[in-house]
């Protein structure tokens, strides 16, 4: 079963990524871009890696752009495939162009969401990752 981690300051926010990524995975939670970065160096070194990381752009302490370029560098570091690469999805409320291109061409993200997210948002999204979500 795929293990998904969502990276988000506001826990509204938070556990409704939570609830609508359950159905697909394991779902680990953190607040901010610090954490998401320790999360991933740790899951890294152990057998169980993420599949996808739902990031979120404005945080507190290091944001999603910051925490998307520290985690592509450290699997640079650690000779990654580009092919293996953790999916990571951006989720924000921000749509314009800038951090669109910030995202995918200068931080190497996956994928982008505006938020508001909804299950039909999520359920399109694992579609294209080649995520299939568990029946029942």
């Amino acid at each position: 079963m795929p293990k998904f981690l969502v990276v988000e300051d506001d826990f509204g926010s938070r556990r409704m990524m939570q609830k609508l990524l359950k159905d697909y995975g394991d779902v680990d939670v953190v607040v901010d871009g610090e954490e998401a970065v320790q999360a991933f160096s740790m899951t890294r070194d152990d057998d169980i890696k993420y599949a996808a990381i739902f990031l979120d752009i404005m945080m507190p302490r290091m944001d999603g752009h910051e925490a998307l370029k520290r985690i592509r560098a450290m699997e640079k570091e650690l000779g990654v495939n580009p092919a293996s690469e953790v999916k990571i999805i951006m989720t924000t409320v921000l749509e314009d162009p800038r951090n669109v291109v910030d995202a995918y061409f200068s931080g190497g993200a996956t994928s982008y969401l505006v938020k508001p997210v909804d299950r039909l948002k999520v359920r399109s999204e694992m579609q294209k990752l080649g995520f299939l979500p568990v029946i029942g």
